[in-house]
């Protein structure tokens, strides 16, 4: 086993709100799993608190007092480094595993304890699995390793075939379909695997180290292929990885585990901005934050704001108390209108106007919250007003100043930048202004 850190870690996909709260897929309450002759006797020695490299005499503690859920739907990555204990855990969620103590309930049915026959059963009919090395059988032929798991479900020939040559078409192996798995590259071969699984059309994929054995180019395509055919379909599933990047491009939430336990639960912006100790904040000290955090993640309170029925003067004096030269301007929903400089309001002052809009402008630059940091470099560049950031009825949620991106490309932890977390103040559908 070993407790290196990878020396880099780029991430480059956002996720950034936890899931709905959704129906349950897998719940799992304190479970623990003990290789070895005596794994009850490890079990309440772990208990009291011991630890577990002082009872290697008794057993391997693999996973120790284990709880989280997945709901439906969800992409739910467990990450780790080598021997914290995630391959482990996977398999003990088919049974592949059986656990020495504790509750896993998979789609409402308890797992732990069940029969040889009824695990298979439900291998077979509630989760697929999709392996490291592939786990093709070479003497069949590429579709009839796809519908291999129609087969055990029982499955006519001509629909299996069907079903087979359907999905293999969807990875983009059609014309490989008659071919032996010998003639496959490695990510050919992994295609193949995503297509049994997805062919299967169990409510759960379990996928452990699925594309860690391809070569960087290929496994972004893996990713970016499970990505959208999840997108379509909904499947409820669990990866495993030892990447950093791939969890965070991957997950819904992840799950980070050391030494068996998990040390933290969250979506991987919460893992990011604020992790649960130093295990995790190490883990996590080199990712590149503007290809995760969006815009709603670091945007600031916008404090320069006048109402369109406000007067040349008020927008002056705003200006003038905050020492900036540019107000934007709202109606009394909070949707935002445009901007006034201070220059042109001085001018207004003079001519005796009293309608601030007669001189408003155009937002030079305007977002939505889900907007990575990594596409608003440019932006700022042409523009020096901080860049607004609005919900989808057009309302000022807040901005994101030119110093937090700056910030960013100093790859600077939040405690120390421009880098935060900001909930956008006050209630805009109700008028308020909160602290703009």
């Amino acid at each position: 086993m070993t407790d290196q850190l990878p020396a880099t870690l780029v991430a480059t996909a956002p996720r950034d709100s936890p899931p709905d709260e959704r129906p349950l897929a897998i719940d799992v309450s304190n479970v623990y799993k003990v290789f070895g002759k005596r794994p009850q006797e490890v079990v309440q020695h772990l208990k009291t608190g011991r630890d577990r490299d002082d009872l290697l005499g008794l057993g391997t503690a693999a996973v120790i007092d284990v709880s989280f859920n997945v709901q439906k739907g969800e992409i739910f990555v467990v990450m780790g480094l080598s021997g914290s204990g995630k391959s482990t855990l996977i398999r003990m969620l088919n049974g592949l595993n059986p656990a020495s103590e504790g509750s896993i309930m998979v789609l409402g049915e308890e797992v732990v304890g069940c029969s040889a026959t009824e695990l298979r059963e439900r291998r077979r009919d509630k989760m697929s699995m999709v392996f490291q090395h592939f786990a093709l059988l070479p003497h069949r032929t590429v579709v009839d390793n796809v519908a291999y798991g129609l087969e055990s479900q029982g499955l006519p020939a001509v629909e299996r075939q069907e079903r087979a040559r359907h999905w293999l078409d969807r990875v983009g192996l059609g014309e490989w379909a008659d071919s032996l798995p010998g003639q496959l590259s490695g990510g050919m071969k992994q295609r193949v695997g995503i297509a049994r699984a997805f062919a299967a059309d169990t409510e759960i994929l379990l996928m452990d180290e699925a594309f860690s054995a391809l070569d960087p180019l290929i496994r972004r395509e893996m990713q970016e292929l499970l990505i959208e055919l999840q997108g379509e379909l909904g499947k409820t599933i669990v990866f495993i990885t030892h990447d950093l990047n791939e969890a965070m491009f991957l997950g819904d939430r992840i799950a980070v585990m050391r030494n068996g336990r998990i040390v933290q639960v969250g979506t991987p912006n919460r893992i990011l901005t604020d992790p649960a100790n130093d295990y995790v904040a190490q883990f996590v000290q080199d990712v590149d934050r503007a290809r995760i955090l969006t815009a709603g993640d670091v945007m600031e309170p916008a404090r320069s704001v006048v109402r369109a029925t406000a007067g040349p003067r008020t927008a002056l004096d705003t200006m003038r108390r905050l020492q900036v030269s540019a107000c934007y301007v709202t109606d009394d929903r909070h949707r935002l209108l445009g901007i006034v400089r201070d220059k042109d309001m001085m001018r207004l002052v003079r001519e005796e106007g009293t309608d601030l809009t007669e001189r408003m402008c155009p937002v030079p630059s305007i977002v939505k919250p889900n907007q990575l940091m990594a596409n608003l470099f440019e932006m700022v560049v042409e523009s020096s007003l901080p860049i607004a950031v609005t919900d989808d009825d057009d309302r000022l949620l807040g901005v994101v100043p030119r110093v937090t991106l700056l910030a960013s490309l100093a790859n600077l932890p939040p405690a120390t930048s421009a880098i935060s977390i900001v909930k956008p103040p006050g209630n805009p559908a109700s008028g308020e202004k909160g602290a703009f």
